[in-house]
C-alpha cells in the first residue's frame, strides 16, 4: 500500500471547551481571531472586519508563509457549524475543507469537533501538506481556542 493510500483524507479531532457555544463561534467565525488560535501555526493574521455571516462569503487569511488565501464558506449555521475551502485568490478552490461543529455539552460547555477533509484535493503541489495536517494539529487548534474562550 503506498504512503498516499495509508494517509486518512479525512482527519478531525473533538474536545470539550469550558465556555457557551456562541464564544467559541465568535473565535472561529472571526477571521482576524483565527491565528490565535491555530495549531498548524499557519496562520499568519487577517484583516479585521470578515465576521463571517453565511454560507457564501469569502473571507481573506494571510498565511505565515507570505501567501494569500481565499476562504469560501460553503456551510454556515450560526453557533453550530462552520466549514471554508481555502483557495488562491480568484481561483476555485482545489478540494480541501475545513469544518467546526459545536453542540452544546451542558451549562456553559460545547463540544468542538474540528474536520480537515482533503478528499476533494485535485492540487498535487499542495498534498504533502495536507498529509501533515494531522488529529493532534486539528486537537492543538481545540486546546488553542479553549484556552482563549475559557480564559475571558
Amino acid at each position: 500500500m503506498s504512503a498516499e493510500q495509508e494517509t486518512p483524507r479525512v482527519v478531525s479531532a473533538t474536545g470539550e471547551i469550558a465556555a457557551e457555544s456562541e464564544r467559541i463561534f465568535e473565535l472561529i467565525a472571526d477571521p482576524a481571531a483565527q491565528p490565535r488560535w491555530d495549531g498548524n501555526d499557519n496562520l499568519a493574521q487577517a484583516a479585521p472586519g470578515q465576521r463571517i455571516r453565511r454560507a457564501g462569503d469569502v473571507f481573506t487569511m494571510t498565511l505565515t508563509a507570505g501567501v494569500i488565501r481565499e476562504n469560501h464558506v460553503v456551510e454556515f449555521d450560526e453557533g453550530r457549524r462552520i466549514a471554508w475551502m481555502p483557495a488562491e485568490p480568484g481561483q476555485a478552490p482545489p478540494g480541501h475543507l475545513w469544518r467546526w461543529e459545536l453542540d452544546p455539552a451542558g451549562p456553559a460547555r460545547t463540544q468542538v469537533t474540528c474536520t480537515y477533509d482533503w478528499t476533494q484535493l485535485t492540487d498535487e503541489n499542495r498534498i504533502k501538506r495536507a498529509r501533515a495536517t494531522t488529529a493532534d494539529r486539528l486537537q492543538a487548534s481545540i486546546d488553542r481556542l479553549a484556552a482563549l474562550a475559557e480564559g475571558d
